[in-house]
């Protein structure tokens, strides 16, 4: 790991103000929502586990409405990505390459997809195996990834939906925030359970069972982001974990109706 020289109180200030505005674009906004929903579902007289949360809903009945509003959504929901990767630019070094999401010849492109499968059987799977657990329990609320209606376009904008979540919370809490934070002089751990317990926070809409899932997720991933340099095993373990959530969670009701339908 890169040792960073001290930084100035004035370029600290400045690095703060701009971890603040990045995080109240993006997921800090969505982990003050989640609180609050978290607050709202525990507070209610429907339990924890018989209350729902729809992913990828639909946003009008006619469809070619709900398909501009999906896609737009998930365009404009990118920015904040862009915008860390602009800010973390440098002459001579792009944002993409200071966090390790660039193409470096194909024997790295290899193991990045090697990393990130690893990190899929490491995670995902018993990421699955909690989640039922959490709803046997009655503390994660029943997650519809799937909009009722399917259209032709359905699963292509589950995929680019699945793409946008991966880059927007890999790039911003583990890139970004690594590189913020590590300027600002804290400790690899102090990073690592700081960004996990964000992770988790803004995952709190559905349920106490996917904060702490998330939090575990965050601290394997935080640490291997820091040992290996790169996000893109990251980004790529994260976007299958949700591609087959979200396409395959019709499969899953269907065949555990009592924990995910």
């Amino acid at each position: 790991m890169t040792i960073s020289l001290p930084t100035p109180p004035e370029s600290r200030a400045r690095l703060w103000t701009e971890i603040a505005i990045v995080l109240a674009l993006s997921l800090g906004a969505s982990a003050v929502y989640s609180i609050l929903r978290i607050i709202v579902r525990l507070t209610d007289e429907t339990p924890l586990g018989s209350q729902g949360a729809a992913l990828n809903a639909a946003t009008n009945p006619r469809e070619w409405v709900d398909f501009a509003n999906q896609f737009l959504g998930i365009a404009f929901g990118l920015a904040p990505v862009a915008l860390v990767l602009y800010l973390l630019w440098r002459p001579g070094r792009s944002g993409f390459a200071r966090i390790g999401f660039d193409y470096r010849g194909p024997r790295v492109l290899r193991t990045d997809i090697g990393r990130g499968f690893l990190l899929l059987a490491v995670i995902g799977i018993p990421g699955i195996a909690f989640y039922a657990l959490g709803r046997w329990l009655g503390i994660t609320v029943n997650v519809v990834p799937t909009p009722a209606d399917q259209y032709w376009w359905t699963i292509p904008i589950l995929l680019l939906a699945a793409a946008r979540a991966a880059l927007t919370e890999e790039i911003i809490v583990v890139g970004y925030l690594f590189e913020r934070l590590r300027a600002l002089g804290w400790s690899a751990w102090t990073i690592i359970l700081s960004a996990a317990v964000l992770r988790g926070s803004y995952h709190l809409y559905q349920g106490i069972g996917p904060f702490f899932g998330n939090i575990v997720m965050g601290v394997v991933f935080g640490w291997c982001y820091l040992r290996w340099g790169r996000v893109a095993p990251l980004v790529i373990a994260h976007f299958v974990i949700d591609a087959l959530s979200f396409v395959g969670y019709p499969l899953a009701a269907a065949w555990w109706p009592s924990l995910f339908a």
